[in-house]
């Protein structure tokens, strides 16, 4: 892998690439791989410090080898992780060196937005979630049914053949269901459901026969075959400890796979700390020229210069370049004649579900610690007969079920002990995802007025929740109660506290998809409007969000995206 840090000036030759990708993460990393592959000399610029597949420095240690319990203390949260740690449970000791400081990357919030970022070589797809789960027409059709925002350009028959093209490559573990809002894929053998999940599946498929409880479909490799998934991977060994890296490349990941695949065609080029100030757009030819840089260490400016330019910076991140990216064609940012670049902000939200102890199986136990337990596909508002007149779209859940700790009263010595290596009884846990609507309102800007330390512009979020979320989530919590008191659940809790945007990890929208530059901001193949060499193709092209987990939709609209733009450079288009 060539890490060209500094480059020669001397001519623009030295400085031209073929083709640009602007980040490491998920998408970028695809991007990069496909362009690669296609024979382009590929340049990939990420903003945060190198990073080589192996390096994870937590990755083979147990809790008792971290400080404080694997807890960070109170003294660093509020210096560096104040914004960041407000979800309580997402910064620790065995994960914080992949998740920026809220003073080193600060942001402003007109209405709190926790946005969890991690400038690094290959991103956030060092500490994904890894659930994949396709769209289908009831996502791609619901903008124009509903009459909500704008209709997407795309059908599910578009993007089925790259949905099988890349689940093959990433190795998504599940079990074929033949449910229409989540079409079945090219699955890996899945993670089997423990006795008491197959008990709530049981359960509650004789009471509520369209809600089913199937194994999570994840990015872990139950089966490795070197041929297809290449890269430096191998079987999951179900350690659990997906988020601080995993040496054996047992998930999917950039720095496992796409980087690694892209590095062996000799056409890479990784340029690490590299914060990119804007897009530069050329009117006498109609396209983007080039991309500026700075050093994030030196300071210094570069301007380098491609024929196609992918931008995955992330959802947040490519819409604050795009609107850095000014030009008298351009003036309120590239390609954002609608008006529409930074507004449209989606995420899931969650931070609602129940929990109930389940009787009996105390005969039983399981082996290892799987990386996923149960998924429940949205089963509201997918057809005439599940409509709700109270609110639009839906909602999914993600849970497992585990025994827990046996820690009785008043008990000490040989008997607390004795005690503590007994196993508890099992708990079944549900936490419900629910969709949010694209709203215009709901939006990021730059504020010009205020620099941060590398003097780009300060990002604002200007987002919320509306009455048509709160309705979804009292019937989503609702139905959570109603499965686990299907499955015999006892001592059975629920909470609804409402997550600001960000949350999830799963921002989306700034820069949507559509039919026409007057209402969108790229077109059906991920082409910035009026800027034909420049596509999108993270999180900021959807036009919609679905309740599934968006990753997989990502990588297969990448690799669709650089098929398109491969056929028009052949055409002499590009």
């Amino acid at each position: 892998m060539n890490l060209n840090l500094n480059f020669n000036l001397n001519g623009k030759d030295e400085v031209s690439y073929d083709a640009i990708v602007i980040g490491s993460g998920i998408s970028g990393g695809y991007a990069a791989m496909e362009l690669c592959v296609k024979g382009y000399k590929t340049l990939v610029l990420e903003r945060g410090r190198m990073v080589k597949h192996g390096e994870y420095p937590t990755a083979n240690l147990d809790t008792w080898d971290l400080p404080n319990q694997n807890m960070v203390t109170a003294e660093e949260v509020a210096q560096h992780y104040f914004k960041q740690n407000r979800l309580n449970w997402w910064v620790h000791e065995d994960n914080k060196h992949w998740i920026n400081k809220d003073d080193e990357y600060p942001y402003e919030e007109d209405k709190r937005f926790d946005w969890i970022r991690g400038h690094q070589v290959g991103g956030r797809s060092i500490m994904w979630g890894r659930h994949c789960y396709r769209w289908s027409d009831i996502d791609f059709e619901a903008n124009l049914k509903d009459g909500i925002a704008i209709d997407w350009p795309i059908r599910y028959k578009d993007i089925a053949p790259w949905y099988d093209y890349v689940e093959k490559f990433v190795g998504v573990s599940g079990q074929a269901e033949g449910l229409k809002q989540v079409p079945d894929g090219k699955f890996l053998p899945p993670f089997p459901l423990n006795c008491a999940e197959q008990h709530l599946r049981e359960s509650v498929a004789k009471v509520y026969p369209q809600r089913v409880v199937t194994p999570g479909r994840v990015a872990n490799l139950t089966q490795y075959d070197p041929e297809i998934h290449k890269g430096q991977r191998g079987k999951c060994l179900s350690r659990d400890r997906c988020w601080r890296g995993c040496p054996y490349g047992a998930y999917f990941s950039s720095l496992s796979s796409t980087l690694l695949v892209a590095e062996e065609t000799g056409f890479l080029t990784l340029r690490p700390d590299s914060i990119v100030i804007e897009i530069v757009f050329d009117s006498k030819i109609g396209k983007a020229s080039s991309v500026r840089v700075k050093d994030a260490n030196t300071g210094e400016e570069h301007e380098l210069f491609a024929r196609i330019i992918f931008c995955n910076a992330s959802t947040i991140g490519t819409a604050a370049i795009l609107l850095n990216s000014k030009s008298k064609t351009f003036p309120e940012g590239l390609g954002n004649s609608s008006g529409e670049l930074g507004h449209n902000l989606m995420d899931h939200h969650y931070g609602m579900g129940a929990s109930g102890r389940l009787p009996g199986f105390e005969d039983t136990y399981y082996k290892g610690r799987k990386p996923v337990g149960f998924y429940i596909p949205r089963f509201r508002n997918i057809d005439e007969a599940s409509r709700r007149k109270d609110y639009l779209r839906g909602f999914g859940y993600q849970g497992s079920a585990k025994r827990g700790r046996n820690t009785p009263e008043g008990v000490v010595g040989e008997e607390l002990k004795k005690s503590i290596f007994t196993p508890g009884q099992y708990y079944i846990y549900m936490t419900c995802f629910g969709e949010m609507l694209p709203y215009h309102d709901n939006k990021m800007y730059l504020d010009f007025d205020k620099e941060d330390r590398h003097g780009m512009p300060i990002i604002t979020f200007d987002a919320q929740l509306r009455e048509n979320e709160m309705k979804l989530r009292e019937d989503g919590v609702k139905c959570a109660v109603e499965m686990l008191e299907a499955a015999g659940c006892k001592d059975i809790s629920f909470y609804n506290n409402a997550t600001a945007p960000g949350a999830c990890i799963h921002e989306m929208g700034t820069a949507r998809m559509g039919h026409d530059s007057k209402s969108s901001v790229l077109n059906k193949w991920n082409q910035v409007h009026g800027v034909p060499n420049v596509f999108v193709t993270d999180g900021s092209c959807m036009t919609s969000s679905g309740t599934q987990n968006p990753s997989i939709t990502y990588m297969a609209l990448t690799a669709r995206a650089v098929d398109y733009a491969h056929k028009q450079v052949k055409e002499g288009a590009l």
